[in-house]
């Protein structure tokens, strides 16, 4: 199949630290071509790919220190895509609604991965008015506040199977700490989870960001928490990931929100390291409790369950990863969409498995 990838311009596809839409992107993007499929990919200059790269900026534009209006590149891309209709036989956007007034008069087929949280109330009217557009959620939690979608499918993200692997000891006697990845904000409950290793006399690790808009929360509420087995190291790369995640006994994500999916957990399960997670937004979609990590309620409940970290095998871990949340499964999914789409619009297109 021609299947067209658009992505957003804030970060470059795959992005060079912090970004997990752009990061899905890549992984889907890769795992299509890798499947024989003519993709196109448009993304921000800096961005790499295996796919035809059709750049609409020069660069991402969270390291563009000119950039001041970020919506005029986005709509200069819009135009770009709409340009080259003509060369596709689907086009996947990764824009939340930003496509659906100008593609929905089009005559190719497309559809929309909503990648955030849709619980915002200005989201319903512009749901209700485009009842009829085809939209992706990342996990059955997502869509619940908005009955008014068309949504099509849930797809649970992936990630390739070999790029993040337990390291050390494979029964995980050297796991040593515990540790948190992501971003520092209120919602990622970076506070509660230096309270619960606190409380256990466990180390924990921090790899994670701060954006511009979370720097009052992190000098006031985190710095001074930092200290005495709580150590920062600031954010880090996929070459990275699997020493920490893997050292660790368990990563903790005592979020306060309703998580769309959460891309962290599964990369802590290919690296063989169990999760204990607040019950919140995707979770007990992702965490299979007992079996790849522990869902709790609380800080109370968490620290319970750090006792039972001990009892998980990383290769019992890793094996529920391979099995749910390969790229291959995510790509298998996204093209049983983009077939039954093509042959809605063009009912005698043939599209024979390997198209």
């Amino acid at each position: 199949m021609r299947i067209a990838q658009i992505a957003p311009l804030h970060e470059a596809v795959p992005p060079k630290l912090y970004g997990g839409t752009e990061r899905v992107v890549s992984f889907l993007t890769e795992e299509l071509v890798k499947l024989g499929h003519d993709v196109t990919l448009f993304a921000s200059g800096d961005s790499v790919t295996e796919a035809t790269l059709h750049p609409c900026w020069p660069r991402a534009l969270r390291l563009d220190p000119a950039i001041r209006d970020p919506i005029a590149p986005h709509m200069l891309m819009m135009e770009k895509v709409a340009r080259s209709l003509d060369q596709f036989d689907v086009l996947h956007f990764h824009m939340d609604y930003w496509p659906f007034t100008h593609f929905s008069r089009q005559n190719v087929p497309f559809l929309t991965t909503m990648h955030g949280r849709l619980d915002l109330p200005e989201l319903k009217p512009v749901f209700e008015a485009f009842s009829k557009v085809p939209v992706v959620s990342i996990s059955d939690a997502q869509r619940r506040p908005l009955p008014e979608a068309n949504f099509v499918k849930t797809v649970l993200h992936g990630l390739p199977e070999n790029l993040l692997t337990p390291q050390g000891d494979p029964d995980g006697r050297d796991r040593s700490y515990l540790a948190f990845l992501g971003r520092i904000c209120p919602e990622k409950g970076v506070d509660k989870a230096i309270r619960i290793a606190r409380a256990v006399g466990i180390p924990l690790k921090i790899a994670a960001k701060v954006d511009v808009v979370d720097v009052g929360y992190f000098e006031t509420v985190i710095k001074p928490m930092l200290g005495e087995g709580v150590e920062l190291i600031g954010e880090i790369n996929d070459s990275q990931k699997p020493g920490f995640l893997s050292g660790a006994r368990g990563l903790l994500m005592p979020i306060d929100w309703p998580e769309p999916f959460g891309l962290v957990m599964i990369e802590a399960m290919a690296c063989g390291t169990p999760v204990i997670a607040f019950n919140r937004g995707s979770v007990p979609e992702v965490i299979e409790d007992g079996v790849s990590g522990l869902v709790v309620e609380d800080e109370t409940g968490a620290i319970a369950a750090i006792a039972r970290l001990d009892s998980f095998s990383p290769k019992a871990v890793r094996a529920r990863f391979e099995t749910r949340f390969t790229a291959r499964r995510m790509a298998d999914d996204y093209l049983a969409l983009y077939r039954q789409l093509a042959s809605q619009h063009r009912p005698n297109l043939r599209l024979v498995a390997s198209d």
